[in-house]
């Protein structure tokens, strides 16, 4: 794949995780999170993750991992401890609720 080509589909995954957070955070405004936060940020990792964390396409499978190894992951890709191609910069955008949510949503998907 062309580096233009790698670099607009990080963009997009940018954008997309972005407003999959926005969405996520509004719908528990008020109220704490809600129980559908996980998942609706989780939508912004399907295309390398696959549907609820079940890769298809060669990505890492997050369906069924440890909750707490999956936060602390994210954690070290947002604080840049763990680098990556996208994931480090993804990780940033964000919260401690946000990583907390898509940690317990994965951890309870099945394999």
């Amino acid at each position: 794949m062309q580096h233009g080509a790698r670099s607009l589909i990080a963009v997009a995954s940018l954008v997309a995780a972005a407003g999959v957070s926005a969405q996520a955070g509004a719908v528990g405004a008020g109220s704490g999170r809600s129980p559908d936060a996980g998942r609706l940020l989780a939508a912004g990792c399907t295309g390398c993750h696959g549907t609820d964390g079940r890769s298809q396409a060669g990505g890492l499978s997050l369906a069924g991992l440890n909750e707490a190894y999956i936060n602390a992951q994210m954690q070290d890709f947002k604080s840049g401890r763990r680098s990556a191609t996208v994931m480090h910069q993804l990780a940033k955008g964000y919260g401690d609720a946000d990583i907390a949510a898509l940690a317990r949503y994965f951890a309870a998907q099945s394999r």
